[in-house]
């Protein structure tokens, strides 16, 4: 159908006008309630291949093509920016170029590969295309615009590639952005709701769940996931690094841990791994969690749960005294207003596991000292470690220590110890599991879970300092 403007119902009764044309622009426009938003992208780049023109640029094209006889495929890709607020909804919006009759369009999937140049992109040096199947676009009829639900892909801020991909001789064209019906990126957005888990003042308990070293090609994370899916759907799900072997690309991401850890993304809270800097700049690992992440892809942020305060942090960039993470992290403890604090990452300042500690960390467990910060959890090493209370030089202290925890048991095998590290209180090093925090008002329960068929257990509680 022709392109109208609508009107898009969303949460809480308000509407938005959901019809805005740029050009690589990002254009929000808010309910009068400002529940809601709608931004509509243009293509940040777009063109197409073919097989008999191996050597040939068409990125000067007014439309794209995807044939099964000879090849062509066509590569549109979105860059989105600015979003403060959670995706509710993507839609990609293509209009069928006026070739006749009805045809074949073939399916729609991703490409983790999202740096390909619209001016130089051949069949020659095109970017594998090693992401989900998005849709099946089916038959499409000439003039008109067609509508994929492209939600799963679209996460939040970050460039997301797509390939036209036909096994049909029937090929079909679309307009191209150089066109006067160039494709669209539809995102509705909406402020994430206070979930009902986690009260402000004391008025609940919030569950907190997770672990580190998650999803590979074996089925150690399918045992994980099945002990968080028992649990109230409320929790907020945590997941310490190296959350997708063994790179963290977005193939992989998509390939290993979205069937079984993906169903808790929208209620997760990650941090990145060294694995997902196995992708440049863990571009994988920012793509697949978008906002979740937190901005400006550099791997730390914070939120509240419950009556606690939650920081995600990066162990895997510049953490000494004095960098960007270690200021942050000491502006947001000072404005913290929240009487608990966790805060989590990947590789652990404190272990008796293979992989040594991580002395690079230190200076972000002294501020969380500092502040009086009450627990820290990790991963890396793939097994489950307790410490007593520690100061950050690892001396027991029981009136204003960190008790930390390893959970690397997240799903990819296991690691053996390598002796046992001062103050090293419970070690398990043959079942994988997950570690659950029940959050109190001034104090956390904590029990790791372990995996059908294994009865190690570690359970406890810590009072908030």
């Amino acid at each position: 159908m022709p392109f109208q403007p609508k009107r898009t119902a969303l949460a809480g009764g308000a509407s938005i006008a959901a019809a805005v044309v740029v050009s690589g622009a990002l254009v929000t426009l808010t309910s009068p309630s400002a529940t809601a938003a709608v931004v509509t992208l243009a293509p940040a780049a777009d063109t197409y291949v073919s097989e008999a023109s191996p050597t040939t640029n068409f990125g000067t094209a007014p439309t794209v093509t995807v044939d099964r006889t000879p090849k062509a495929r066509s590569f549109t890709k979105f860059t989105v920016s600015g979003m403060t607020e959670p995706v509710s909804t993507a839609t990609m919006r293509l209009h069928v170029a006026s070739n006749g009759g009805s045809k074949n369009a073939g399916t729609l999937q991703l490409t983790s590969n999202t740096s390909w140049s619209e001016t130089a992109l051949t069949w020659n040096n095109q970017p594998a295309i090693d992401g989900t199947t998005i849709a099946s676009l089916g038959k499409v009829a000439a003039g008109t615009w067609i509508e994929v639900d492209v939600t799963a892909a679209v996460t939040g801020n970050g460039t997301y590639s797509f390939a036209g991909v036909s096994t049909n001789a029937d090929d079909a064209l679309f307009d191209s952005r150089e066109s006067s019906f160039a494709p669209q990126l539809v995102i509705t957005t909406a402020p994430e709701p206070t979930p009902t888990p986690t009260p402000t003042g004391g008025g609940g308990d919030a569950i907190f769940v997770g672990a580190g070293d998650i999803a590979n090609s074996g089925s150690g994370d399918t045992a994980t996931a099945a002990l968080i899916a028992a649990l109230p759907s409320t929790a907020t799900v945590w997941a310490a690094g190296d959350n997708a072997y063994s790179s963290g690309t977005l193939s992989e991401y998509n390939t290993y841990y979205e069937p079984t850890w993906g169903q808790f993304k929208a209620r997760t809270i990650p941090a990145p791994g060294n694995h997902e800097y196995g992708t440049s700049g863990a571009s994988g690992y920012f793509d697949y969690f978008g906002a979740l992440a937190g901005p400006n892809r550099n791997g730390w942020f914070s939120k509240d749960v419950g009556d606690w305060h939650v920081i995600s942090l990066n162990s895997e960039v510049n953490a000494a005294a004095g960098s960007p993470q270690e200021q942050w992290l000491r502006q947001d403890l000072a404005a913290n207003t929240k009487p608990c604090t966790i805060a989590m990452w990947h590789s652990p300042l404190f272990t008796s596991g293979s992989h040594a500690p991580d002395s690079s960390v230190r200076p972000l467990y002294q501020a969380l000292y500092d502040h009086n910060a009450d627990v820290v959890i990790q991963g890396h090493n793939h097994n489950y470690e307790r410490f007593a209370p520690m100061n950050p030089t690892g001396g027991v202290d029981n009136t204003r220590g960190i008790t930390s925890f390893v959970n690397g048991a997240g799903g990819a095998g296991h690691y053996n110890f390598n002796g046992v590290a001062a103050n090293s209180v419970v070690r398990n090093s043959d079942t994988l599991g997950v570690l659950k925090f029940t959050l109190r008002a001034s104090s956390a329960d904590f029990e790791f879970i372990p995996q059908a068929g294994k009865t190690f257990r570690d359970s406890g509680t810590i009072t908030c300092h």
